[in-house]
């Protein structure tokens, strides 16, 4: 966090990868899924749409990757869940941008209130 109450670039940098994967319709609709469902396999993930067990492997890997969702054995099968703690990270860092946008606005606003008098 800078001086000024703005996200540093460095925290900027490690947040970027998670909306990168949540840009992805496929990628959100599995984040939504282990949300509301808990963890679940590949197999499980796949059933029901078009994509093949190896599609959500790669979207999962993504997920992954972004620290969104991890996996752990389950007898014969990886059971893959959502990282609670990342995407509470980066709800406190669009709660803060979104503040930093109304108290822009807010400005705005001020001035053009005192500009038409």
């Amino acid at each position: 966090m800078s001086p000024q109450g703005r996200p540093s670039p460095a925290t900027l940098a490690s947040v970027a990868p998670v909306f990168t994967a949540l840009g992805d319709e496929t990628r959100l609709h599995l984040v939504s899924r282990l949300c509301h469902e808990g963890p679940l396999s590949i197999t499980r993930l796949a059933e029901g749409t078009a994509l093949t067990r190896q599609a959500v492997t790669k979207h999962l890997r993504v997920l992954g990757d972004a620290g969104l969702a991890s996996s752990r054995r389950h007898g014969r099968e990886q059971q893959w869940h959502i990282e609670a703690r990342r995407l509470a990270e980066v709800r406190r860092l669009l709660a803060q941008v979104s503040a930093q946008w109304d108290d822009a606005l807010g400005r705005l606003a001020a001035f053009v209130e005192r500009d038409r008098r």
